[in-house]
């Protein structure tokens, strides 16, 4: 039962893998060196850039600190998904660590393999950063927890943690 669990995590990680990997080879070939292409003119469009740093244009240059960093939150990630317990009051926060071990995953192999993260996504109405879908799954996730953590669960639904 268990390892079934596992691995149909460890899929769904892939899969969500798989589809930022896929975005951000696409933005290379179709964006780079190319002027934006609006989606919705003067809203949202596609634009390519290599972010060298982190969220928000943070700690440029910094690879190996946010590697180390990266490396760090994944290690937490699957210590708290280890010790989750198999029942489906716990699927979202599973489904939550899912989604942030793929962004972590997915920008991190941009660092390893380039030395940045292929960022195309951009809300000009707003002149928010421009960002990426493993960038989504880490923001959608962090929403999805707080919510999560602060209605949905009690204090007890964390005794888990102490168990050893």
């Amino acid at each position: 039962m268990k390892q079934k669990q596992y691995l149909t995590g460890f899929a769904c990680l892939i899969l969500l893998l798989g589809l930022d990997q896929l975005t951000k080879k696409l933005a290379v070939a179709n964006l780079q060196e190319q002027p934006p292409v609006p989606i919705f003119k003067g809203v949202f469009e596609l634009q390519y850039l290599e972010n060298r740093g982190a969220a928000f244009g943070l700690l440029q240059d910094q690879r190996w600190l946010l590697l180390g960093f990266t490396v760090l939150i994944l290690g937490l990630l699957v210590f708290f998904y280890l010790k989750l317990p198999f029942s489906s009051r716990y699927l979202p926060l599973r489904l939550v660590g899912i989604m942030v071990a793929a962004g972590a995953v997915g920008n991190m192999i941009d660092r390893l393999v380039h030395g940045y993260v292929v960022d195309f996504l951009y809300f000009k109405l707003i002149d928010f950063p421009i960002f990426n879908v493993a960038d989504c799954y880490v923001v959608i996730s962090a929403f999805l927890a707080f919510f999560l953590i602060g209605f949905y669960y009690k204090d007890e639904d964390f005794a888990f943690l102490k168990k050893r």
